[in-house]
C-alpha cells in the first residue's frame, strides 16, 4: 500500500472527518492497484482551460464538498461535455445551481474527469460489520440493486474462487457473458477487483464503509467510475 493512501486517512481522521472527499476515495483506489478514470482537480475557473488540456474530451465534471452527498439531486454532475467552450458553460450553470440549492454549502473544488466508455454496470462493496467483520458485496448495476436487491456477499478476506462464485451467483451474471450478442466481460478482471476492495477492509481498518457504484466492466479491464468511502474513527 502506498504512503500517499495511509496520508489520506491520517489526515482525514485528524480533521475529523467522517467521509472522504471523491478525489480522495479515488486516490487510494489507485494507490491500491484498482483503476479509475483520469482526472484533474480544479480549484478556481482560470484553470479549467490549462487543466482541462491535460485530459482528452468527452469530459465529467463534478462539484466536490463535504456537504453535498448526493451531487446529481442538485446539478453537481455533468457528463459528456465536448469541448473546453461548453466546459465553462455547465461550469457556470453548476456553480449557480448549487448556490440556489444549497447556498451554505462548503465548495472544495471540481474534478473534471475523462468520460468513461460504455461497459456493463456492476457494484462492488464492502462494510465492518460489528459481528462479523470485514463483509464484502457484489451485485449487479442499475436498477437490479435498487429494485431487486440482486447482490451477493462473502466475509473478507476472499480468495479469487470465491470471488468468481460471488459473481456468478447473482441473477444479472448473463449480463457478463455476452447478452443479447454483447462481448463477454472481462470476469477475471472483475474478480480481481473484488479481491483489492476485500484486501482494502482488511488492510485499512479506519474505512468502516467503501462502495464503487458503478464499477464499469469492460471486454478488457474496469474502471470504478463513483466510490465513496465512510471512516471508521474509532477503529471498532
Amino acid at each position: 500500500m502506498k504512503q500517499d493512501v495511509k496520508k489520506i486517512i491520517k489526515d482525514s481522521l485528524s480533521a475529523n472527518k467522517q467521509s472522504l472527499l471523491e478525489p480522495e476515495c479515488k486516490a487510494i483506489l489507485s494507490g491500491c492497484g484498482l483503476p479509475i478514470p483520469r482526472s484533474v482537480l480544479i480549484k478556481k475557473k482560470k484553470e479549467f482551460e490549462t487543466k482541462a488540456k491535460k485530459l482528452t474530451p468527452p469530459y465529467v465534471l463534478k462539484v466536490v464538498s463535504q456537504d453535498i452527498l448526493h451531487k446529481s439531486d442538485i446539478g453537481g454532475v455533468v457528463t459528456d461535455i465536448k469541448n473546453i467552450k461548453e466546459l465553462n458553460n455547465v461550469w457556470t450553470k453548476m456553480v449557480k445551481n448549487i448556490s440556489h440549492k444549497m447556498p451554505t454549502a462548503r465548495i472544495d473544488g471540481f474534478l473534471l474527469e475523462e468520460m468513461s466508455p460504455k461497459g456493463v454496470e456492476v457494484i462492488i462493496g464492502g462494510l465492518r460489520d460489528t459481528q462479523f467483520g470485514p463483509v464484502v458485496m457484489f451485485g449487479t448495476g442499475g436498477i437490479s440493486v435498487e429494485l431487486m436487491k440482486d447482490v451477493s456477499y462473502r466475509l473478507a478476506p476472499l480468495d479469487k474462487k470465491e470471488a468468481i462464485e460471488m459473481i456468478r451467483e447473482v441473477k444479472g451474471y448473463p449480463l457478463l457473458t455476452g447478452f443479447r450478442g454483447s462481448k463477454p466481460a472481462d470476469i477475471e478482471s472483475l474478480s480481481e477487483a473484488i479481491i483489492k476492495l476485500s484486501e482494502i477492509l482488511i488492510k485499512i481498518k479506519d474505512i468502516k464503509e467503501i462502495e464503487i457504484n458503478p464499477l464499469l466492466v469492460y471486454e478488457k479491464g474496469v474502471a470504478a467510475v463513483d466510490v465513496r468511502i465512510i471512516l471508521n474513527p474509532d477503529n471498532e
